[in-house]
């Protein structure tokens, strides 16, 4: 005989389960680039390289975008449509303006002679910062689309899952850029 609990299990949704493991995924391959860059950094012919300032700017504003996204994941569980619409715009727009910010760096580093040649930490934070802007860059995308169900009106029904998840994923990169930045910072 078998036992039935009262209590009914909880179950995760499956695409909060699907963004976990794309989470844990991305995590990983940081992890490993982060880790190349210590190993290669010990290396006689090692080339340090200052961070754009660009970089700093582009900070604060993917912290921005995080706080408006946590905004508008509020004003959405509270249906105030009209404000979640408002800061979803904010939150595209911080999203475009941080890769933006990321080209300008990346533009001061191949203009003050940091580029794919020789043994430094150029071509890692290409690389590692490229990728993270790419991920950011999906980010935008899953957020226009987030953001084009509120203006087609598809979120009358209030689902608040893929809300959650979107909010999830753009708080998520917001803190892997911050550790990226204060990995370049305080190892290289």
């Amino acid at each position: 005989m078998d036992i039935v609990s009262t209590q009914q299990r909880q179950k995760i949704h499956p695409h909060k389960f699907t963004l976990w493991v794309a989470i844990g995924s991305i995590l990983m391959m940081f992890a490993g680039l982060t880790s190349a860059y210590i190993v290669k950094r010990n290396q006689a012919n090692w080339e340090g390289v200052e961070t754009p300032s660009a970089f700093w700017l582009s900070t604060a504003t993917i912290v921005a975008s995080s706080i408006t996204m946590h905004l508008a994941l509020r004003a959405f569980r509270q249906r105030e449509m009209r404000r979640y619409r408002s800061l979803l715009i904010v939150t595209l727009v911080l999203g475009l303006a941080f890769v933006a910010l990321q080209y300008v760096g990346f533009r001061w580093l191949w203009d003050h002679g940091v580029q794919f040649r020789g043994a430094g930490a150029g071509q890692f934070l290409y690389v590692i910062a490229g990728l993270h802007a790419v991920h950011v860059l999906g980010g935008v995308v899953a957020l226009a689309v987030v953001f084009g169900r509120a203006f087609l009106g598809r979120s009358k029904n209030y689902n608040v899952v893929p809300v959650e998840v979107m909010a999830t994923y753009w708080h998520f990169v917001d803190v892997l850029w911050l550790y990226l930045l204060v990995f370049f910072v305080w190892i290289g």
